[in-house]
């Protein structure tokens, strides 16, 4: 259950109002009716954001007090998102597997010193020296992943995949993100509590203070309550609603939860002020832990920011919700006690990428930049076809939604329409895609169980061929060609630092694809409301595409067939 936090800005303590009117989204579904709490100077640009494309829900409370709950979009192809919809939380999950580990060292169960291999004496390998605190502090040097979120997995399977696992250094020497640190903790409580690491969460941490419950698991039992949002992928296609029969030790502790983002919200307060764990394992979680750079330190289950970036401290969590399709994201802000959760179900605007859209105008104190202009019509079918590159690559438009559509085959091709953005380097892709090479040739032990999985899942491994590597959603993925029983197997592959599985689907649907929108004059860009992507445009001249990039590269293929 990979975590997805983007750079999240002070803005967002200024985030208190939504809108009350219905706003169209992308599919032609309105939202329910949103809080009519919410300012009414916020309500124009945020229903623009709605139409534009964000689908899901925000919640924003101050001292416990609600000041904003709307729901925008559509949580299907025909029910309205409202307040009570149910979204995956992804990697959110973590915060409460580490308020789960607090409560029981606040009842004696546990120490944080405690190594996992004398909680667990069936643990083999390594990762028995790492401690508690470690593993909540992902410096328990475990680098790979025990297996995929809808693996059906039991305990002991797990806590052999676990033991199984490389580190990538000593315990304690190194900051690496892992999702079965998280896993092997929630083994941990499910040893020492003497209840069950799901049955622990329902009884002790679950429960709000006004006696409600926030929300419960996606999958199997205790279940999220509610009307739930289906979520979307890139491809339009729907993904996981919950019937994945378990057992559940792949995600179990990293990822699972699901709730509403008031509910989201109104726990999240409970645990900064107290009402979770005691107030010394509350301080514990608020405090900044291990430094992992540009003014960000990893504290349990959270992520703290410091005043020299945000104004004021600040933590925050986020999380992808794995084969479910969803993205949300929550903040704390201590100093006035102020909380805003969101989550969505769409890929066009996530939770996160409205909030860094409409963070900095608030700090300014100016008006909430409005998306980008959806421009005038244009003769689509005019355009569409394959259009062949140079070096091999070749690039498809297809009209899709009423746009343009352009998928990129081949690594020239992705890196015409897929350039990185400021801050990922040339050469950091490059470095991606030799450590995905040796994944894929089973020069590491993931490669070997990747291997292994695809000759199980799939047939013979043959000849690998790279077809480019894109930064999204804050990693980075390397796209391939597997030759198996003589026919190409696409796929993808996102890897951590130290060459760990952090994400991979294969087969994948389909190559890479961007969506475009006219913007006169037979040109087009990248239909992207909030403006976060690469600066890409596309024009067309008789039988010619030509590609313009941000370093003002000019890429010119010709249409065949």
């Amino acid at each position: 259950m990979k975590r997805q936090l983007t750079v999240l800005t002070a803005a967002l303590i200024l985030l208190s109002g939504c809108t009350e009117d219905d706003p169209e989204d992308a599919t032609g579904a309105t939202s329910a009716p949103a809080s009519t709490s919410c300012p009414r100077e916020l309500d124009t640009s945020l229903s623009a954001w709605a139409v534009a494309g964000f689908s899901g829900s925000i919640a924003v409370s101050t001292g416990g007090a609600t000041d904003c709950l709307a729901a925008y979009g559509s949580a299907d192809d025909r029910t309205p998102n409202s307040i009570d919809t149910t979204f995956s939380i992804g990697s959110i999950t973590k915060a409460f597997t580490a308020a789960t580990v607090y409560h029981l060292a606040d009842d004696g169960k546990l120490k944080l010193d405690d190594m996992a291999g004398d909680l667990l004496p069936e643990l083999k390998g390594p990762v028995r020296a790492a401690t508690v605190h470690q593993l909540l502090l992902h410096t328990s040097g475990l680098k790979g992943t025990h297996g995929n979120d809808t693996q059906p997995m039991s305990e002991k399977e797990a806590l052999k995949a676990i033991g199984k696992l490389e580190l990538a250094a000593q315990p304690g020497k190194k900051y690496l993100y892992s999702n079965a640190g998280y896993t092997l903790l929630a083994l941990i409580v499910e040893r020492v509590s003497g209840s069950g690491y799901r049955d622990y969460l329902k009884s002790e941490i679950l429960p709000l203070p006004d006696g409600r419950t926030a929300g419960g698991f996606w999958n199997g039992q205790p279940a999220a309550p509610g009307p739930r949002a289906v979520g979307y992928r890139d491809d339009g296609t729907a993904d996981d609603a919950g019937e994945f029969s378990g057992p559940y030790w792949a995600v179990e502790g990293n990822g699972g939860l699901a709730m509403t983002t008031a509910e989201l919200a109104t726990w999240t307060h409970a645990l900064f002020t107290g009402k979770i764990v005691s107030a010394a394992s509350t301080r514990a979680i608020a405090t900044p832990g291990r430094d992992i750079g540009e003014g960000r330190s990893e504290a349990p289950g959270w992520v703290a920011y410091d005043t020299s970036l945000y104004g004021e401290p600040l933590l925050a969590t986020a999380g992808g919700g794995g084969d479910i399709g969803h993205n949300a994201v929550v903040v704390w802000l201590p100093r006035r006690q102020r909380v805003i959760a969101m989550a969505s179900n769409k890929p066009k605007i996530s939770a996160e990428e409205l909030l860094q859209a409409v963070g900095p105008a608030m700090v300014a104190g100016k008006p909430l930049p409005v998306p980008r202009a959806q421009a005038s019509k244009a003769d689509l079918d005019a355009v569409v076809g394959t259009y062949q590159l140079g070096a091999g690559g070749s690039l498809t438009a297809t009209v899709r939604d009423d746009r343009l559509a352009i998928t990129a085959v081949g690594a020239d091709a992705v890196a015409a329409i897929f350039p990185p953005p400021a801050g990922v380097p040339g050469s950091q892709l490059r470095a991606h895609e030799e450590m995905v090479g040796k994944l894929l040739a089973g020069e590491t032990q993931e490669g070997r169980k990747e291997r292994a999985a695809f000759e199980k899942q799939i047939g013979p491994m043959g000849k690998v061929t790279f077809l480019g590597s894109i930064a999204h959603g804050g990693e980075i993925r390397t796209y391939v060609s597997v030759l198996s029983s003589g026919k190409p197997v696409l796929g993808w592959f996102a890897l951590n630092e130290e060459g760990g599985v952090e994400a991979a689907e294969v087969p994948t649907k389909e190559h890479p694809t961007l969506q475009f929108l006219p913007s006169g004059d037979n040109r087009y860009h990248p239909d992207d409301p909030t403006g976060v992507r690469p600066d890409v445009s596309v024009g067309f001249a008789k039988d010619r595409m030509t590609v313009n990039g941000p370093n003002g590269a000019t890429t010119s293929a010709q249409r065949v067939g």
